[in-house]
């Protein structure tokens, strides 16, 4: 859904269009978060005052006009295993964990990204993950 269309059906729903909201939604389009955590913290990143009670709120008319789906939301965390390995674990919203090998991982990338049409016949030589990771590897 584009912008404009997404506040035409928020103002159908009778919501007005705030400066908060306009830059949430900004926020929301230019960024993959995968929690409403995340998108407060973003939007705080930008000089954004907001109260994260806004940001759920956002997030819950967003789902009810259709132009998000919380149910496609999903984490990556990277570690180390015991061959020193890098390893990717995926964490769907159904609790469902999925863990990559580093080749694994460089596979699904190279796969999806010629599916997505952003390659054709070029290998992968580097990946960089520019969310910041935690001691624990969560972001």
């Amino acid at each position: 859904m584009r912008k404009e269309q997404i506040f035409q059906k928020l103002r159908e729903k009778g919501c007005r269009i705030t400066k908060q909201r306009q830059r949430l939604l900004d926020v929301i389009l230019r960024e993959e978060c995968a929690s409403c955590k995340e998108i407060y913290y973003k939007a705080r990143e930008e000089h954004i005052k907001i109260g994260m009670a806004t940001v759920y709120r956002m997030v819950n008319l967003l789902e009810e006009i259709g132009a998000i789906s919380r149910k496609n939301m999903y984490r990556l965390s990277f570690y180390m295993d015991g061959n020193r390995d890098i390893v990717c674990v995926v964490e769907l919203d159904d609790h469902t964990v999925c863990r990559l090998s580093a080749g694994n991982w460089n596979r699904v990338m190279r796969e999806g990204m010629k599916v997505c049409g952003y390659i054709d016949g070029q290998q992968i030589v580097g990946i960089v993950m520019e969310a910041p990771l935690t001691v624990d590897g969560a972001y």
